[in-house]
């Protein structure tokens, strides 16, 4: 079974109401849940086993995981993954949403699957539907990882 590493979720938020008010408490609550959401859905799945990125989540932070060449996987080798998956919430409005996941193999660093919903709602329940969809019908689908 894979072990992977499963990092904390960042917003990337091009929004008006984002460019005049900054940064909302309730975002970082859910990027936080929704990170938890998905180590949670993955480890119920047993089709990966998840590893704590606890020793290297305050250098994962400190970094734009999405911009730093694949350092997410030197990080989730120094926990022992075979996987690392980071993710994102593009918000464009309060009402246009997408989430994104991205696995990257350790070993190679190549990134071999970046997967996408959009969504509607800048919401508890709609961020965590989005997030259990694309777990359920892309990460966690039977031929996910199947050559095509």
């Amino acid at each position: 079974m894979p072990r992977v590493a499963i990092f904390d979720f960042e917003l990337i938020d091009t929004s008006l109401e984002g460019e005049l008010n900054g940064p909302r408490a309730d975002e970082a609550a859910r990027l936080a849940r929704t990170g938890d959401q998905l180590r949670d859905l993955v480890t119920k799945s047993a089709k990966f086993l998840v590893v704590d990125i606890a020793p290297v989540r305050a250098d994962a932070r400190g970094q734009n995981l999405q911009a730093c060449g694949g350092c997410d996987a030197k990080l989730a080798q120094k926990v022992g993954a075979d996987l690392s998956i980071t993710g994102t919430v593009r918000k464009v409005s309060t009402l246009i949403l997408s989430i994104n996941l991205y696995v990257r193999e350790v070993s190679t660093g190549k990134l071999i699957a970046a997967l996408n919903a959009d969504f509607r709602g800048d919401t508890d329940e709609s961020w965590s539907r989005a997030l259990a969809w694309i777990a359920r019908n892309r990460l966690l689908a039977p031929n996910f990882g199947a050559p095509e």
